[in-house]
């Protein structure tokens, strides 16, 4: 298993957008060695957003020989036309890196936003799948396919996809080994949205839970503690060694903040620890 990053598109505490974030974030991934970078989509959220496919074709010159992903963008309300010209766009310009994580989004506001009923998502993401998967084989773009791994979900990512992109704060490495086991022996997969923040501080970990996650994803604090690497360098290497165990390929990790010294950390204290 190898770790990516994503990139820091949303605005989490006092830590303000910028691009010198953002390239400070993408020179110490390239650096300590991580293999990818990733953005996800969200028109709207809780908290700024910068554009995913934006930010990502951005950071092309600096990201070295890494894999450029998105995990995932959203191919029914960006439209499945203008979003393959956009990742052939980004494929082109970074000779060849990278990953197209697609998938219907599950933001109601999103589709309101768009004027798109909401209940179509599964209907017109199928139809959007259609019509990217040819273009993008032609130049040699994987097409990754986003689910929590229900059973409807997994068979869309088996007859569609060239690799299946699960969420950390959706699963768990149990979850995740079964629903890996419905696919084909050796089917690429990834974890994205793995937040995290290593520390030793105990109320500064239950700071970073209750106060800076737990609102912007709307989850329980206590649950999300067992599902990220929000905590010490032994439960962040205990987990994504679990994870390994499980046979996940690469987790695309989310500092919370401080992207430049957390990836150091991840790097020098949790990364040696993994199998």
């Amino acid at each position: 298993m190898d770790l990516g990053v994503h990139l820091p598109l949303m605005q989490l505490g006092q830590e303000e957008l910028s691009l010198q974030r953002l390239q400070e974030a993408v020179d110490t991934a390239r650096d300590c060695g991580f293999g990818a970078i990733s953005a996800n989509d969200h028109f709207v959220f809780q908290t700024p957003w910068l554009d995913g496919p934006t930010t990502l074709a951005a950071m092309i010159e600096r990201s070295g020989e890494m894999d450029l992903a998105t995990t995932v963008s959203l191919a029914v309300l960006r439209g499945p036309v203008q979003l393959t010209k956009a990742l052939v766009g980004i494929n082109l310009l970074s000779g060849g890196r990278l990953i197209a994580g697609v998938g219907p989004g599950s933001s109601a506001r999103d589709y309101e936003l768009v004027g798109i009923p909401f209940e179509e998502r599964w209907k017109r993401f199928d139809e959007a799948l259609a019509v990217m998967r040819e273009p993008l084989r032609r130049v040699g773009i994987p097409l990754w396919i986003g689910s929590w791994g229900s059973r409807a979900g997994l068979a869309r990512v088996a007859r569609t996809g060239d690799g299946w992109l699960a969420s950390a704060y959706n699963t768990t490495p149990e979850r995740f080994a079964t629903a890996r086991s419905a696919l084909p022996d050796g089917f690429p997969n990834a974890l994205a949205t793995m937040w995290t923040w290593v520390s030793d501080d105990r109320a500064e970990v239950d700071r970073m839970l209750g106060d800076v996650l737990a609102p912007v994803v709307n989850r329980d604090p206590e649950e999300l503690r067992g599902q990220v690497c929000v905590g010490s360098a032994d439960h962040c290497a205990e987990l994504l060694s679990a994870y390994a165990d499980a046979g996940c390929r690469r987790v695309y990790l989310w500092p919370l903040g401080d992207e430049a010294r957390q990836l150091e950390r991840v790097a020098s204290e949790v990364a040696p620890r993994l199998g």
